[in-house]
């Protein structure tokens, strides 16, 4: 069959849908307003005056000053974590904590010192974790691992800055032991349906150090110490620290804030 002429084409393109809206459909614009978009505008914030300073509308969980802000995980009682020269430190007999605020998606900023002088190899060097949403006691949720990763194997979807037996983190962006080491996360959560089914699942961005480590990282589910990740609905949840039980010191926290997303 042999091929319709171009110019027969615009004939008829013409004939079904008029001249103004054929010439609408091919046309380009012209004039550089018709790409500019005005509205609406955003919203005006002052960052802080380190880019690890909050900016004016976060929310600030940890300033060195008290633990007002979080609840003892396992029963929502004060927290026994010992606060010192602007910094908290894991009580790992007292267990993890949670913030008394539940959130959705939102940025994240974490530091956090594993002690000069860390001793333990693995997973026993230095181990804690920042879930992005505690679902429940204990370890439930989706955690970024916290581990002495300078110098010390261990499996890779479990060293510092994986999301834990999911993914490992881009590069190994760890400093010393005895260096501050922070986080910066972007979470976004989960979604479900009414009948609890997944509609949208989890992704986290995660700057270690200032190293892009996880980009737009798709979970699987819920991470898991033992077993294969899964999903379960949930609407909003604490952000959770964790107090590991392995026999090497305790870590030490600061310069904790949030900013919501929703």
């Amino acid at each position: 069959m042999k091929p319709l002429n171009p110019a027969l084409l615009a004939l008829l393109a013409t004939a079904i849908v008029g001249p103004a809206a054929a010439h609408a459909q091919s046309a380009e614009p012209t004039d550089p307003k018709a790409t500019e978009q005005w509205e609406p505008v955003p919203k005006v914030i002052t960052p802080g005056k380190q880019d690890a300073a909050p900016p004016s509308d976060a929310i600030v969980l940890f300033d060195g000053g008290d633990l007002s802000q979080w609840e003892m995980t396992k029963d929502g009682s004060p927290v026994h974590w010992k606060v010192q020269d602007g910094a908290m430190t894991v009580d790992k007999s007292s267990g993890n904590i949670q913030t008394k605020r539940h959130f959705r998606n939102y940025q994240l900023h974490l530091e956090w010192q594993v002690p000069k002088g860390i001793t333990g190899e693995g997973q026993a060097r230095g181990n804690s974790g920042l879930f992005l949403a505690s679902t429940g006691p204990g370890d439930a949720g989706y955690e970024v691992q916290i581990l002495d990763s300078f110098n010390n194997k261990t499996y890779v979807n479990g060293q510092a800055a994986s999301i834990y037996k999911q993914a490992a983190p881009l590069v190994n962006a760890m400093r010393p032991p005895g260096e501050w080491q922070s986080y910066d996360v972007v979470w976004t959560a989960p979604v479900f349906a009414a009948d609890g089914a997944l509609k949208s699942p989890g992704y986290v961005t995660v700057f270690h150090n200032g190293v892009l480590v996880q980009n737009h990282t798709q979970l699987a589910g819920e991470t898991f110490y033992i077993g294969k990740p899964k999903y379960k609905p949930y609407a909003d949840a604490p952000i959770k620290l964790q107090a590991h039980g392995d026999p090497s010191a305790a870590i030490s926290f600061r310069n904790i804030w949030v900013r919501p997303l929703d």
